[in-house]
């Protein structure tokens, strides 16, 4: 068989592969989640984190089938590495949005829904979260203004968390 006929079929087996996989990790980590009592916005973030890792699997395996080779991939891989290790130390970048947003999940006690009071001494608001996503986080005012909070400035600024689970 010709060489490109090879790799038209091993792109739709990787393909079919990848979306086996994504379908049996979103059901399997949304299951032992639920069991874990995990709200369900943690669990969309988390399912969102395993997805990302799964893409980049299978654009690494398609870029071999294709025709890169190891080394090619190798360089790629660290560039990718490099660039997030930079993210740990570049306060403004939005690398710097993804690794806070990693560490507001883990360590931060807000949540979607929760109502936050952001205390600026320049510009305090307050609002209810309404996402909480890799670059922002997404706040709706009373006035239903809505404002959108680097992840990394969330970190850096004093906040005063109402969760909503409180209030009712």
């Amino acid at each position: 068989m010709e060489n490109y006929k090879v790799q038209l079929i091993e792109t739709l087996m990787l393909i079919l592969g990848y979306i086996g996989v994504s379908y049996i990790n979103k059901s399997l980590i949304d299951r032992v989640l639920r069991k874990a009592q995990l709200p369900r916005a943690r669990r969309k973030i988390i399912i969102r984190a395993f997805n990302f890792l799964t893409t980049l699997t299978a654009a690494i395996f398609l870029a071999a089938i294709w025709g890169l080779r190891q080394h090619e991939i190798a360089v790629f891989v660290s560039t990718i590495i490099t660039a997030l290790g930079i993210a740990f130390f570049a306060q403004w970048s939005l690398l710097s949005n993804i690794t806070s947003s990693i560490l507001i999940f883990f360590n931060h006690p807000m949540k979607i829904g929760d109502t936050i009071k952001v205390l600026d001494k320049d510009y305090p608001f307050e609002g209810e979260i309404t996402d909480l996503s890799y670059f922002f986080v997404y706040i709706r005012t009373p006035d239903g203004e809505s404002i959108t909070i680097p992840n990394s400035m969330i970190l850096q600024k004093s906040i005063s968390v109402r969760s909503k689970d409180a209030n009712s």
